[in-house]
């Protein structure tokens, strides 16, 4: 069976009884056996995955069937999923099921998607090469030496090996678009509220958000469509209408500035940089205008994002105790031991790394002098960003510094890691939309990434300009 671009594809071979879903489903189980050396899944549900396959067929063959009827997709191991576990990749929550659904996810079975299994992620989502998780690494699909990128590493190369057609994950701080760049595929950060995060387990909750991980810019707007909108469940999700993101024009002409500090930082691969010179080219080309920005604060971006989220991750991890759900350790013999050696036990080296660090920056000491100064800096860049959006639709920049870089060559060096989010952080501290999408091979045989930000809630036309780039 074909490796398919697009839900059209499969809809249109499924109508002509090319395939059925059940064959569809059968396809992906078997590609995901035959390369579970990825490690993508941690689990896949592979006997209700073709039961519901059954279903599914039965409604579009009565033209009842939903949006999504035919889409096969994989969830981030973060997300909650009824009767189903989720641990976030970490030891504390082994063994855990959740006992409700996440918004997201009764969004999409409304609407006839088949959830295939659950993907592995860096622990708590935090990282930059997925090799945090509890379950060990998992490995780039283009070259097996290499990272996924992270935090949303098994969601990008499910969809990057043919594992299942889309991905459903988070981004925190690039989670979702560094591991599209570093895999080729795309991937898309919502602005902060448009997709409820009922039911993600949280890392840093202002800066969370819920997205898709997609081969193709219509099945990106296609889930979009389904999954965004109010919640009454999630006080911070909006209220504002979705549009209909699949069947909106693209305006012939828009005004898109590209950041200098990061086209030409000195960090930037070489020719990172001249790929993302030749898609300025060519939005030029294209007849759209494009100007040379100047954002000062690029290099106080992964410093703000490290304050901030891991204070407010020190904050979200506290709950996890081993009291009442999750891993308990053996040796513990009192309530005070319970918490130490639970804690100590069931948490990795990077998740306790950050929970240190967000405790620290609490501390009666140190408040004012890193999270009140972060805070204001936070204010700074969103007020700098407006700035920007005042005179361009779009910002324009690479996903990454580097593409995907060789398995263990940055686990003992934690700051190169952090800077790996360096392009992307940026979207998550003001809270808005940015996608990442491809733009070529690097000469190593890697992907290239270009990252578009744009204002608040205007993912239609983000989604629509990154398809003639893509």
């Amino acid at each position: 069976m074909e490796n398919y671009n697009s839900l059209v594809n499969i809809l249109a071979d499924i109508k002509q009884n090319k395939i059925t879903l059940r064959g569809l489903v059968l396809h992906y189980l078997g590609n995901i056996k035959s390369q579970v050396e990825l490690n993508a899944f941690v689990e896949v549900f592979e006997e209700e995955a073709i039961s519901q396959a059954e279903i599914v067929q039965q409604k579009i063959e009565a033209g009842t069937a939903g949006k999504l009827a035919g889409l096969v997709i994989g969830i981030k191991d973060n997300i909650c999923y009824k009767n189903h576990k989720v641990s976030a990749s970490s030891k504390i929550l082994s063994g855990f099921e959740s006992v409700y659904n996440a918004t997201v996810i009764e969004r999409l079975l409304a609407e006839d998607a088949i959830i295939i299994g659950r993907l592995n992620c860096d622990e708590f989502a935090m990282g930059a090469s997925n090799e945090t998780s509890f379950y060990g690494p998992v490995l780039n699909a283009i070259d097996r030496t290499r990272v996924s990128g992270g935090s949303s590493g098994g969601a990008a190369v499910a969809v990057q090996a043919d594992l299942c057609q889309v991905a459903i994950a988070s981004d925190t701080g690039g989670s979702i678009r560094q591991p599209a760049a570093f895999c080729g595929v795309m991937g898309i950060k919502p602005t902060y509220g448009r997709v409820s995060r009922n039911g993600l387990i949280a890392y840093a909750s202002s800066f969370d958000q819920i997205g898709p991980i997609t081969k193709s810019i219509y099945d990106m707007q296609l889930v979009m469509e389904v999954i965004s909108g109010k919640d009454e469940a999630d006080a911070t999700s909006s209220s504002r209408p979705v549009a209909h993101y699949a069947e909106a024009a693209i305006a012939p002409k828009q005004k898109i500035g590209y950041i200098k500090e990061c086209v030409f930082h000195e960090g930037i691969d070489a020719e990172i940089k001249n790929a993302i010179l030749s898609v300025i080219e060519r939005l030029k080309q294209q007849g759209h205008d494009v100007v040379e920005l100047s954002f000062p604060y690029v290099d106080f971006l992964v410093p703000v994002y490290y304050v901030l989220t891991t204070a407010e991750a020190s904050s979200n991890l506290s709950r996890f105790s081993g009291l009442t759900h999750g891993y308990r350790s053996n040796n513990a013999t009192d309530l005070e031991s319970t918490f130490k050696k639970s804690r100590s036990e069931g948490f990795g080296k990077e998740v306790k790394r950050r929970i240190m660090l967000g405790t620290f920056v609490l501390s009666a000491g140190s408040y004012d002098a890193y999270y009140t100064k972060a805070q204001k800096v936070r204010k700074l860049v969103q007020a700098k960003t407006e700035e920007l959006f005042d005179t361009v639709d779009f910002l324009l920049s690479p996903t990454t510094p580097s593409t995907a870089f060789k398995l263990g060559e940055k686990t003992s060096d934690p700051i190169a890691m952090y800077l790996a989010d360096i392009f992307t952080v940026h979207a998550n501290i003001c809270g808005n939309p940015a996608i990442s999408i491809p733009a070529g091979n690097h000469s190593n045989g890697m992907p290239i990434g270009v990252q578009l930000m744009a204002k608040p809630f205007c993912e239609g036309a983000m989604m629509n300009i990154a398809s003639t780039i893509s």
